[in-house]
């Protein structure tokens, strides 16, 4: 179904739709009929949120988390293809329809009469062009800047893209002029000062962090347009997402929530207002609503599951690496899961898992769940009303939090290579304390990692391929951290290519193992949960009965014993010199012959296409 975001002050108001143009006579939609108040300003400006938050990070594949049907991106070679229309570039009412819309707001905000609401309604606007940029440089790289509101007509709807510099610095601009006109109370549901310097953390770490792993010098056909001779380097925007994020961390209102079960906060109704900067409102009684709980529980749904690489990447409850413990390649579920992170119990199924509000212990759902792995981080509590059914959750989702900011400011300091001990105790070694729930929860250590990298996550089967350097160890445990913290909400995908660690998408996508056919305990109370057979079928009453080598079963890596392998025999491909970018639509680049298409694309347009 269509979800539509609803700011809080639009429910106060009793607006039910972001779509209230639709509803009003044409006549008094005109510029010199409109954009009169702050009333006029707000609900135009209510479509930006509709039209451009993510409000259901939880669905994205990745290499820590499949479906039982892999998206093409997972699967990649052939199977990714130049659509036709589309694709995330849009026309009309799509993408840069949406732009359209912020440049003409931002270019009849003067009729408003009162100056304060210009001021912030500017801001508002200017935030949202920057995050609307920030999404097409992540998925198309180099686009045109366009800052005018364009008629059909328009010959700039024709120019060519303009270099990833140009685009920055426009970009910059535009966040800037939000965080100093921005409000600087909290307002959960709508942007603010912190939401916008939150913003800028985010785009400037990754501006930075793709500008050193993907650099021009040696990846030039990642920049369509070449950047200029006087382009700022990698530690030029490391610097600002470190400030940005320093700030909010220094003068904000914001801290670590510390409920207690670090899932009350992605379960919650309502978004807990000290750590979450921007949330998206849900809302049952308005049908303002996602599908978060029926989307990880119901068999129907896709089968979402954690691959084994992303669980053994979870610490031991000592801090120690669950990967030097001795046979950890071959432990079973009841024991690879004793003594870890506490967040691995907190957004999957553990053994003596508990539902939110329910009293029985529950054993992973192989039905629900492709890898056995099954993710419960967005599920809401089992006595509310409705939520298990499709479509009908009303938690609210987080769109920025003060974990990320954290997470932001460490990276950026670490690659920068200026992170001090002090840095990680201020920013995530505080989340270890909330995990943990104690302020002795093992650290990161810089001396101590850097002396000692975790070759788990620097090799080629399980981890990355392209850290270097004297602070190659920290940086590893804050990816790890990263990881761990901000899982299924939206950021691995863009992580892996600002890292150019797009290889990690080829890795193995393994869930459980099972030494073999038989019964399996694995809610740890010394029952058996299910069994594994084949031949003849035990037909249990008290477990389920999972045949093995067949789809509506079992599949093992070894036929009759390994890892859970649901995607056997399914080839998976990452083209590096194609696939960190999404193409052009065809149609796109026949309407403007101006637009190259990117590295590696195949559209039969001949002289239209760029590099090869």
């Amino acid at each position: 179904m269509k979800r539509i975001i609803i700011p809080a002050l639009a429910i106060l108001i009793g607006l039910t739709s972001c779509n209230w143009l639709d509803r009003t006579p044409k006549s008094t939609l005109a510029p010199e009929n409109y954009f009169r108040d702050e009333t006029d300003l707000m609900l135009f400006s209510n479509t930006f949120y509709n039209n451009n938050l993510n409000k259901e990070p939880y669905d994205e594949q990745n290499d820590h988390y499949v479906y039982l049907n892999l998206s093409n991106v997972l699967r990649g070679g052939s199977n990714r293809t130049v659509p036709s229309t589309g694709g995330g570039w849009g026309s009309g009412a799509g993408a840069w329809g949406d732009l359209r819309k912020m440049n003409t707001l931002l270019e009849n905000i003067d009729k408003c009469e009162d100056k304060a609401a210009v001021a912030k309604y500017s801001g508002v606007t200017r935030f949202f062009r920057a995050y609307w940029y920030f999404n097409m440089i992540k998925r198309f790289g180099d686009v045109p800047w366009i800052d005018a509101q364009m008629e059909t007509n328009s010959p700039e709807l024709y120019k060519p893209r303009d270099s990833r510099e140009v685009v920055m610095g426009h970009m910059i601009e535009d966040i800037d002029f939000a965080i100093n006109n921005l409000p600087a109370s909290v307002s959960t549901y709508r942007v603010n000062k912190w939401t916008a310097l939150a913003l800028k953390a985010r785009f400037c770490l990754y501006e930075g962090t793709f500008r050193k792993y993907q650099d021009p010098a040696k990846y030039p056909k990642m920049y369509v347009e070449p950047l200029p001779a006087d382009a700022h380097d990698a530690n030029y925007y490391l610097d600002l997402a470190a400030d940005a994020a320093l700030q909010i961390m220094e003068q904000g209102p914001y801290k670590l929530a510390q409920p207690g079960d670090y899932r009350e906060l992605f379960a919650n109704v309502n978004a807990d207002k000290d750590e979450i900067i921007l949330a998206i409102k849900n809302d049952q009684s308005l049908q303002v609503v996602n599908n978060s709980t029926a989307f990880t529980l119901m068999s129907t749904q896709g089968a979402p599951g954690l691959t084994r690489k992303f669980v053994a990447s979870f610490l031991m409850a000592d801090g120690s690496r669950f990967t030097d413990k001795a046979g950890w390649e071959t432990l079973q579920f009841k024991d690879e899961m004793v003594d870890r992170d506490p967040r691995l119990a907190a957004i999957t199924v553990t053994p003596g898992y508990k539902r939110l509000g329910a009293s029985t212990v529950s054993a992973p759902d192989f039905g629900s769940s492709t890898t056995g792995y099954q993710l419960v981080k967005f599920v809401m509590d089992a006595t509310l009303p409705e939520v298990d059914r499709v479509d009908k959750s009303y938690n609210d989702m987080p769109v920025f939090r003060f974990a990320e900011v954290l997470l932001n400011y460490a990276e950026a300091k670490a690659e920068r290579g200026t992170l001090t001990q002090d840095d990680l105790d201020k920013s995530v070694n505080l989340l270890r304390n909330r995990a943990w729930k104690s302020e002795s929860a093992p650290h990161i250590i810089l001396a101590d990692a850097n002396a000692n990298p975790d070759p788990y996550l620097s090799s080629a089967e399980y981890g990355y391929r392209n850290v270097t350097g004297t602070n190659k160890g920290v940086i590893l445990e804050i990816r790890r951290e990263r990881a761990i913290e901000l899982a299924d909400e939206g950021f691995r995908l863009s992580d892996l290519v600002r890292w150019r660690e797009g290889k990690c998408l080829e890795q193995p996508i393994y869930g459980m193992y099972f030494p073999g056919t038989g019964e399996y305990d694995l809610t740890g109370d010394g029952k058996a949960d299910i069994c594994i057979w084949k031949d003849t079928n035990p037909k249990h009453k008290d477990m389920v009965d999972l045949e093995l080598g067949k789809d509506t079963g079992i599949i093992l890596t070894e036929d009759s014993k390994g890892y859970v392998y649901h995607h056997k025999g399914i080839e998976r491909s990452f083209d590096e010199n194609r696939d960190y970018y999404y193409p052009i639509p065809i149609k796109e680049r026949e309407r403007n012959p101006q637009l190259k298409q990117n590295p590696g694309w195949n559209d039969g347009l001949g002289a239209l296409s760029s590099q090869s």
